[in-house]
Formats: structure tokens, C-alpha cells, sequence
């Protein structure tokens, strides 16, 4: 037990070493965007299946209300928390097009959108970053595995060098705090 331990805590360590030295500049670009987006009156809109969901609403979380320090709410959307609109939208046009429904329904120019995807070929992912991209919205992805699909869509694409999934999210999220760092020196009170 205390080998596998040591083994998971190695293997973060390695995949957070090889982050900082291959994606800094492209963490760096996000949070330009990002803090340029909110700066500028847009929104962030924030999408993702599984553990990418819950990341997607973490982060949003983080802007609405706070992350480490005291600033006004920010306008961040998770696209996975209203089941209502999940469903419906599934149910009536496909699991494809839950989020690319909800970006032709809540996002404008200017805006962000943050999709989530450890392998980068999630279908709805993909979806909604392409319309995004076609309605003047900045696109950022957060993958792994080489990015997949997603390269195609996104105007910054950062692939976590890494084909393990729980490496992958475990990274997804501290680019994520990140980038809530960021808007959080922007945007003190």
C-alpha cells in the first residue's frame, strides 16, 4: 500500500514538473484572455463530461464567488449544472449538442469559453467550442492525450503532457486555480 502511495504522489510530482516546464507561456496566454474577457464585460462559460463537469463548476464557482481573495462576483457559467436544460437538450436534439445549444444561447462576442476534455475528442466539447469560435467567443481547451479534436477548435489548446487520466484532471484544475489567481489580482477590491 505505502509503494502504491508513494507511486500516485511520484507520478503527480513528474506530471506537475513536466507541466511547469512544457505550458507555462500557454497558462500564461489563458489568463491574459481570460482577465482581458472580464475586464471587457464578457463571461466565462465552462463545460465538460464526467470529472471535467465537476471541474467546469469548480472553477465557475471560484469567479461567482470567491477564490482566495475578497473581489466582486464575476460572471462565470458552468454549461453542466442545469439538468433541466441537460436533459431537454439531450432528449430533443442529442447528447452531442448539450453544450453547443446552451453557447448559441448564452454566449456573445468577447466571451470566453473554457471546454474540459481529458482525451480532447469529446463530441460535445468539440461542438460548442466550434460554434463559440464561429460567434467571436475566444476558445480555450483544457486536454491531455495530445490534444485530439480540440486542437482543431481552440484558439489556445493546453494539453497536459500526459495520457493518464487522473494526472490530466489533477493538472486541469490547478491551471484552472491558475487562472482564478490571475483574475483575482485583476480584480481586487
Amino acid at each position: 500500500m505505502i509503494q502504491m502511495i508513494n507511486e500516485e504522489i511520484l507520478g503527480h510530482i513528474q506530471t506537475v514538473q513536466k507541466t511547469l516546464d512544457e505550458l507555462q507561456s500557454y497558462i500564461y496566454t489563458a489568463c491574459i484572455i481570460s482577465t482581458e474577457c472580464l475586464k471587457n464585460g464578457g463571461k466565462i462559460l465552462l463545460f465538460g463530461n464526467g470529472g471535467s463537469a465537476a471541474d467546469a463548476q469548480h472553477i465557475a464557482a471560484e469567479l461567482t464567488g470567491r477564490y482566495k481573495t475578497e473581489r466582486k462576483g464575476l460572471p462565470a457559467i458552468a454549461l453542466t449544472t442545469d439538468t433541466s436544460a441537460l436533459t431537454a437538450i439531450g432528449n430533443d436534439f442529442g447528447y452531442d449538442k448539450i453544450f453547443e445549444r446552451q453557447v448559441g444561447a448564452l454566449a456573445n462576442k468577447g466571451d470566453v469559453l473554457i471546454g474540459i476534455s481529458t482525451s480532447g475528442n469529446s463530441v460535445n466539447v468539440i461542438k460548442a467550442l466550434s460554434l463559440g469560435k464561429e460567434l467571436g467567443c475566444k476558445t480555450i481547451g483544457l486536454s491531455g492525450r495530445g490534444g485530439g479534436e480540440m486542437n482543431k477548435v481552440c484558439n489556445l489548446n493546453i494539453i497536459v503532457p500526459s495520457d493518464n487520466t487522473p494526472r490530466i484532471q489533477e493538472m486541469h484544475i490547478m491551471i484552472g486555480h491558475i487562472i482564478c489567481q490571475a483574475i483575482d489580482n485583476t480584480f481586487l477590491s
